[in-house]
This record gives C-alpha cells, structure tokens and sequence, in this order.
C-alpha cells in the first residue's frame, strides 16, 4: 500500500534529473574527447598555491610513469623510487605511487646518490609551462 502519493512522484522527478545530468555528462565527454588538449596562455591561468615545502632548486624535470611500484619510467628509462620516496601531488599533498599506475606525469624529481628517485612533485599546468625544456627548433633544410 502506497501512503504517500507524493513520496512516489518525487521518487520519478529525482530520477528524471539523475538521467538528465548523466546524458549531459556524456555529452561533454564526447565532446572533450574530440577536441585536442591545449594548454592555456600563462597569464590565462589562475595564480597556483605555494608550495610548502618548496620545490628543490637541484630538481630535474621528466616525465614519469609507475609501472608497478616501487618500479618506474623516467623520461622513457627505468628506473625505480626509493624506500623514503615522497610523491606530492599538485595540490601539494602527499599520493601513494600505487594510485597513479599507468599515467604519464610532468614531474620535477631528484635522485638519491644510489640513482633511485627520492622526491617527485607533479605538476601544475602553469607549472608545466614555466618548467618544461624549450622545444627544439626545426632543422633548416
């Protein structure tokens, strides 16, 4: 026995929306999907927090890739994070390497003395901006 004629209407209403904003959802998707990833202008973006502590002057930039933890691609090489390593997000807290299996990361890193990667910082779209290495210019033919 249905009480409460209202309780079932607002039960279809709330429905209705949930599939409208999921349709909608999809729709950006596809639509991100098709259009190409450009970065933003520098002075478009917003200005970025700053980080407490500081990234090390010493820092290299790279791009990383986790394989399986503690194992990782540098720049296309393996390499492999060290027992103390410390990965910081770009809101600048700490993630555990297991949850970024699999994704390319423009990163600023250090090394230990033994080689392995000690300290990461992945980085901001303004971030990428201001450290990525100048591209090549083309060869003249």
């Amino acid at each position: 026995m249905n009480r409460c004629p209202t309780y079932s209407r607002i039960r279809s209403l709330l429905l209705a929306a949930c599939l409208a904003s999921a349709s909608l959802a999809a729709q950006a998707q596809v639509q991100a999907a098709v259009q190409p990833q450009v970065l933003p202008a520098l002075e478009d973006l917003p200005p970025d927090a700053q980080r407490i502590p500081p990234i090390s002057a010493k820092a290299k930039y790279g791009v990383l890739r986790v394989v399986a933890p503690p194992d990782v691609l540098l720049n296309d090489k393996a390499a492999r994070l060290s027992p103390g390593s410390r990965i910081r997000g770009t809101n600048n807290l700490m993630i555990m390497s297991a949850s970024l299996v699999g994704q390319d990361l423009k990163v600023l890193y250090t090394l230990e003395p033994t080689g392995m990667v000690h300290e990461v910082w992945i980085l901001t779209a303004r971030e990428i901006i201001v450290h990525a290495p100048p591209k090549p210019l083309p060869v003249a033919y």
